[in-house]
């Protein structure tokens, strides 16, 4: 796939439990793409994702994702997060969290006036300690349908995506919850894309908060192989909220 901003993903804390966390896709964004790893080929992250809110620090210190393309239009997805929580109070914790497990499928191929469309289904296993704030305790599971649609010339391009689902996540005091989100991306021909998102979550417990969040950055490719990814976003409505996330990314696969 072309070297753009494919994944933000995060397996993620209860502790981010006021903040997506538990996954809604690929570094370095939030919203998601529908296009998935070529067929035999990888994509694996050594990432890191910090949040700050009136709650205190929470993130991922590190955390691995990798993608494989198992078929044409279908990508394997996990991640696996060492998962940390700083409360204002005072009290802190580190340990791994919950694991993140996916299937990306495409089923609408892009053409000249059609978006390719596709699913990509998560399940956050819950494999983090929930009393420490590193885990929920409970199987939660996220439903999004994303579109894509891209123009311009191969290393002049614009790209535009997203797309939103459904969280299902049971467990005391939290509530099923949506996610809407849309991105637009520019890829230039010195090895550099940049790109801006806004996305908008419903109230993820019982007499929470929705939010709305913008989120920038970029991508670096130092080559085919090598990449650094680098975004942060900020709360423009709803609690405050600060995010950032940095990854370096290999990508990797038979040769064509």
């Amino acid at each position: 796939m072309n070297h753009r901003f494919c994944r933000w993903s995060s397996a993620v804390l209860a502790g981010l439990i006021v903040w997506p966390v538990v996954a809604t896709a690929g570094p370095p964004f939030v919203t998601d793409d529908p296009e998935p790893v070529e067929f035999q080929h990888w994509e694996v992250y050594l990432a890191s994702m910090q949040m700050k809110s009136a709650n205190g620090w929470s993130g991922t210190a590190p955390h691995i994702e990798v993608n494989y393309g198992v078929i044409p239009d279908v990508q394997l997805h996990v991640i696996a997060p060492l998962a940390y929580d700083v409360s204002e109070s005072g009290g802190s914790h580190y340990g791994y969290g919950d694991t993140e497990l996916g299937i990306k499928y495409r089923f609408v191929a892009e053409t000249d006036n059609v978006p390719q469309i596709g699913v990509f289904p998560l399940l956050e296993v819950p494999s983090g300690n929930g009393h420490e704030g590193l885990g929920s305790e409970q199987l939660q599971v996220y439903l999004p349908l994303w579109l894509q649609k891209s123009w311009g010339q191969k290393d002049n391009q614009w790209t535009t995506y997203g797309g939103g689902g459904y969280w299902i996540t049971p467990g005391h005091g939290n509530q099923n919850w949506g996610f809407i989100g849309w991105l637009l991306q520019r890829q230039f021909p010195n090895h550099l894309t940049v790109g801006t998102e806004i996305f908008h979550e419903t109230p993820q417990q019982i007499g929470g908060d929705s939010d709305t969040i913008i989120n920038g950055g970029g991508i670096y490719d130092f080559s085919d192989t090598h990449h650094l990814m680098i975004t942060v976003g900020h709360t423009v409505q709803g609690p405050h909220q600060f995010i950032a996330y940095v990854a370096f990314q290999w990508t990797f696969g038979p040769a064509k």
